[in-house]
């Protein structure tokens, strides 16, 4: 009976502390430029072995600690607490439900009725993934059971809305331990559309005019709960060829120099070749890019070219009045905190000499912000080399491992593409620049 009490006044402090939902998240840098972190909720169960403690309780003890992990916490009316509605259920651990990720309309009808039939599918299809029975009936199963959703509690969930490209959305309840590419084969059940490797799951930010695609093997919730509590925020499933470019043609980036006569030379093996030298080392490989790009001065709509270099580490720039060597190189940023973002109308917005502009910014950035570096380029075809280069030289290898899980996809599913999400293939053509 000790260890049934200390369990549940674990899971009481579980349950007494426990809030899934957004974080609340700073935009802006301190005076310093470093960024402000999340600040999360942690638990521990006391435990040196959970499951040996499980199995040492009498029957009629573990017992009233199932009923106890099943029943949560007690039965109320939904609650609302700075935008986030928290659904309890007596059968799975509390869900948040994101007001930005649901239409206004459907917030405004969630009664208590339909958040119960809410919460009563997210509990079947909980079931269904985890293979336990309703009522467990081996000491086994019991302890099974106490195990997973002790595990589930600490678990955050939120329900997103994606829309697709004719403006339809399809709504997921995704976890944190889920990635982009995880979400995009439950999109891919949901749609009935092919699975090409140029799927993508890309965030908007309407304030900034920017778009970003997320990578596959990234966490989706962890990204989203960057984003602010009343964000306008929205996430699509878009086709892009661009997306995994530098291995389809990996000879734009590798061989840029070259003539396009030259480039449109290159068969398929001399591709694998280049794929192989430059992703398949232990040593990553970034494309020898420099050139003149268009620098905004902070706080002013003035751009001034400046000469930059492409390395793994980061972007670095000749100052005035020096070389290109190594030594006179000067930092402009580093790729470990920033994400790289596509720009809508810039030459609008902030003055821009042309629209092929790209943006580096610390993901928690979410509007304006004098830590947000602006380059712009002269043509598209500049575009194209300079953002996925830099996603090269940000993930080197794991875009490959990424690119490899995607075409086994691809080519395992055998699916029919739907009208409804052929995608809009808005951003940069990729055979513009081929042949």
């Amino acid at each position: 009976m000790a260890a049934t009490a200390i369990l549940l006044s674990e899971l009481k402090n579980i349950n007494n502390s426990y809030f899934i939902g957004f974080r609340s998240l700073t935009h802006e840098a301190d005076k310093q430029g470093e960024y402000a972190t999340p600040q999360e909720k942690t638990f521990s169960i006391g435990f040196t072995n959970l499951n040996e403690s499980l199995h040492e309780l009498e029957d009629h003890d573990l017992d009233a600690l199932v009923a106890d992990l099943r029943s949560g916490l007690p039965p109320q009316e939904p609650s609302t607490h700075d935008g986030i509605i928290t659904l309890v259920d007596d059968q799975t651990s509390t869900l948040a439900v994101s007001r930005e990720f649901m239409p206004a309309d459907t917030c405004t009808r969630l009664t208590a009725q339909s958040l119960r039939q809410v919460k009563t599918s997210f509990t079947s299809d909980i079931r269904d993934k985890t293979g336990i029975s309703e009522e467990p009936q081996s000491k086994a199963d019991k302890v099974k059971l106490a195990l997973e959703k002790l595990k589930e509690a600490k678990v955050r969930k939120l329900i997103i809305k994606v829309v697709m490209s004719d403006n339809s959305s399809k709504t997921l309840m995704v976890d944190e331990r889920q990635t982009v590419r995880e979400v995009l084969d439950k999109l891919f059940e949901k749609t009935h559309c092919d699975c090409s490797i140029n799927w993508s799951l890309c965030e908007t930010n309407p304030e900034l005019q920017i778009e970003r695609s997320f990578e596959d093997h990234e966490n989706l919730v962890e990204r989203l709960s960057a984003w602010t509590r009343h964000s306008e925020n929205k996430i699509y499933f878009l086709l892009r060829p661009q997306k995994y470019v530098m291995f389809t043609e990996p000879q734009l980036f590798y061989l840029w120099k070259k003539s396009k006569a030259n480039l449109c030379g290159i068969n398929n093996q001399a591709k694998e070749l280049l794929i192989k030298e430059n992703f398949g080392g232990s040593t990553q490989i970034v494309p020898d890019l420099e050139g003149m790009l268009y620098l905004k001065e902070d706080g002013k709509k003035v751009w001034k070219p400046r000469y930059f270099v492409l390395r793994a580490s980061g972007i670095y720039y000749v100052p005035k009045g020096k070389t290109k060597s190594s030594s006179d190189l000067a930092c402009f940023v580093h790729f470990d905190k920033v994400n790289i973002y596509m720009t809508s109308d810039y030459k609008q917005k902030y003055r821009a000499p042309t629209n092929f502009c790209f943006i580096l910014k610390h993901p928690h950035i979410q509007m304006e912000s004098p830590y947000i570096k602006f380059l712009c380029c002269e043509e598209e075809h500049t575009l194209l080399l300079w953002v996925i280069s830099i996603r090269i030289a940000k993930y080197g290898t794991i875009l490959y491992k990424n690119y490899q899980a995607a075409v086994k996809k691809a080519s395992t599913f055998q699916s029919f593409p739907s009208p409804a999400y052929k995608g809009k293939n808005k951003n940069v053509k990729i055979q513009d620049f081929i042949c």
